[in-house]
């Protein structure tokens, strides 16, 4: 049976209806993960679930131990990541309530201990990124999202930003121009280090607000926190159903 993990990301820093047989304060050589791995039942499915921002919210996207959280993941058995975003709306389709299971990604962050492959090795390794989201996994996310009957896009580019601030509406603009769908703060380099633990990994993401520029009225936290109370729900039960098929 394969072992699922959820990476929960803002708004999704417990997983309701889990029931917990462990909570896993693994070490990892690259220092201690974003919180305990909980491991329990959910959906009739044993699952694995990692606040992504720790419980409670507390970690910056930037400061966010990537390395060590899919490290962690990995050694208490995880074999397919499914990664939870909150994200902003760029193209016009991306409005707020609507999911997305991006197909690729732009990275736009910097500074980040982005690999395991550094130090003294044995050999340089470069991974295929080319497709960046394991394409069976985003097929059963967009399945269940139409069960739930979800407004939802199958494609899109996730553009992944250094944060914790927003971005202006100039970045905005340059990041549509580039292709960019949606931007986010933790899709990168948490996708490039699943795929170097050959770990498929799918993301699905929830717009919780229009990127900057994108709408006359300034972005505002108290709406993002509405919508995304109201959009846990169906991530939720997506999650169940991709765990029950």
């Amino acid at each position: 049976m394969t072992v699922y993990a959820i990476i929960g990301g803002t708004g999704l820093t417990k997983l309701d209806g889990l029931s917990i047989t462990a909570a896993l304060n693994i070490d990892t050589p690259y220092g201690a993960p974003s919180a305990a791995v909980l491991r329990g039942q959910y959906a009739g499915k044993e699952v694995l679930f990692l606040a992504r921002h720790g419980q409670p919210h507390r970690i910056a996207p930037h400061q966010v131990n990537y390395r060590a959280n899919l490290w962690a993941l990995r050694e208490a058995g995880a074999q397919v990541i499914l990664a939870v975003n909150a994200v902003g709306g760029i193209h016009a389709s991306m409005g707020t309530g609507h999911f997305c299971v991006p197909h690729q990604i732009i990275d736009y962050s910097y500074g980040r201990e982005h690999t395991y492959f550094e130090g003294e090795l044995e050999h340089v390794t470069h991974i295929d990124f080319s497709h960046p989201y394991d394409a069976g996994l985003r097929r059963k996310l967009a399945a269940a999202l139409a069960a739930e009957r979800c407004e939802f896009s199958t494609h899109g580019i996730y553009g992944c930003t250094q944060g914790p601030r927003l971005e202006t509406a100039a970045e905005i603009a340059r990041m549509e121009r580039d292709g960019c769908d949606i931007v986010g703060m933790t899709g990168m380099p948490e996708a490039a280090l699943a795929r170097e633990l050959e770990l498929p990994y799918a993301c699905l993401a929830l717009v919780v607000n229009p990127a900057a520029g994108k709408s006359r009225a300034l972005i505002s936290m108290a709406e993002i926190e509405r919508v995304l109370e109201e959009g846990m729900g169906a991530v939720k039960a997506v999650l169940a159903r991709v765990l029950s098929s």
